[in-house]
Formats: C-alpha cells, sequence, structure tokens
C-alpha cells in the first residue's frame, strides 16, 4: 500500500470530485467517490490516522487547476494527491465552442504534476477521464476530442511514475452489465452506483483493498 501513516490524501478534479461538498468546511468531501473512499478507507485502516482533503470544483478544466495549483494543492501539503481532470475541457467544446486542444491540456496538467514532483515529492494517482456514452452527441463527437486527451494522461502517468486508475475502461466494462445510464445518467456525473465503482477501483489501485 502507497498510504502512510498519518499522510494527507488530495483529491483534485471538477464537479465529479467536488460532488456537492461543503466549501467552508476543509473537512467536508462532498458525496461521491472521494467521501466513499475516505469512508472506507479510514473503516478499513483507522490506526493509520489519515486525513483526506477533497478540493474539487465544479467546471473546472485543467486550465483551472493550474491557476489555483499553488492555494489548493501546494500550500496544503498533502502526501498523495490525486487527480481527475479532463471531461470539461471536452464538454466546452461541443457546449460552448470554447475548445481546449489536446497539447494544452497536456501542458496544464504537465505543468501541475511538475510543481507536484518539485515542491512536494507527494506520491501522485492519475484518474482516467471517462465518459459514457449516453447522447448521440457523446456517441458521435465526443469521443473524438476525449481519447487523445485520455492518452495524454496515460503517457504522463509514465513519464511522472504515478499510479493510474483507468475508470474509462472500468466503466466500458460495467456498461456490458447495465446500460450506461445506470452508471452515469448524463454519461459525465455518475450515479451512486458508478461512484462507488470508482471508490473500488481508486482503493484497489493503491492496494488497500
Amino acid at each position: 500500500m502507497i498510504i502512510e501513516d498519518n499522510d494527507i490524501v488530495l483529491f483534485q478534479g471538477d464537479s465529479i470530485t467536488d460532488c456537492g461538498r461543503n466549501r467552508q468546511d476543509e473537512n467536508h468531501l462532498g458525496t461521491g467517490y472521494a467521501m466513499m473512499t475516505a469512508a472506507w478507507f479510514n473503516a478499513l485502516y483507522p490506526e493509520k490516522n489519515i486525513r483526506f482533503l477533497n478540493k474539487g470544483i465544479s467546471g473546472n478544466r485543467a486550465i483551472d487547476l493550474k491557476n489555483r495549483w499553488t492555494q489548493d494543492c501546494i500550500d496544503l501539503k498533502p502526501d498523495i494527491v490525486s487527480i481527475l481532470i479532463g471531461i470539461n475541457d471536452t464538454w466546452r467544446r461541443y457546449d460552448r465552442d470554447d475548445p481546449t486542444s489536446t497539447e494544452d491540456y497536456i501542458n496544464y496538467y504537465r505543468y501541475i504534476l511538475a510543481e507536484i514532483k518539485e515542491k512536494l515529492g507527494a506520491k501522485v494517482i492519475l484518474c482516467e477521464p471517462f465518459l459514457l456514452s449516453v447522447t448521440e452527441a457523446q456517441k458521435k463527437d465526443w469521443r473524438e476530442d476525449l481519447d487523445p486527451k485520455i492518452n495524454g494522461v496515460r503517457e504522463l502517468a509514465r513519464e511522472f511514475g504515478a499510479i493510474y486508475v483507468p475508470f474509462d475502461g472500468l466503466f466500458a466494462a460495467a456498461s456490458t452489465k447495465q446500460p450506461p445510464v445506470y452508471w452515469a445518467a448524463d454519461g459525465v456525473h455518475p450515479t451512486a452506483a458508478g461512484h462507488a465503482l470508482m471508490s473500488q477501483a481508486w482503493l484497489r489501485a493503491v492496494k488497500a483493498l
């Protein structure tokens, strides 16, 4: 297991990570996979005394993480940083005509990973952006934009020696057992079952299950 006694674990990302957290309470983890992961981990390993933080912000893209990285990561001095970002970099291309190129996405991402390496030396967990194709647009168009970004995150995981959690593949496999809407009604935001699936995958990735 990569999580050691008294570690601080930081979850970062967009609405999937945010999941309704109370911004006024730094210990509030929202209602999604971050909260489920922390709850299960602390129930299984209470002696390790791990503190979990959630700084996900709904609507964020990779550039937003870059712009707030000092305040919302470096200054918190986490020992483990878990990042899930990218679906809004794709979504905004289609709903607002405001695309993020794969090159820019990877450059912003590489910046925050370099900051972690240089200023924290924390262990990194990269979570794969994912899409469950529910709408016709998602089925026809979104993959063209998202898949190169997913490949970029995989390359960054190799480059920085990060643990990788393959959420997109996880949901693809799960969708052979129940339709995509079972796991994420709009194709992006997981249901409770979807969040639970993510939590289990995350815990397996860090060897906690």
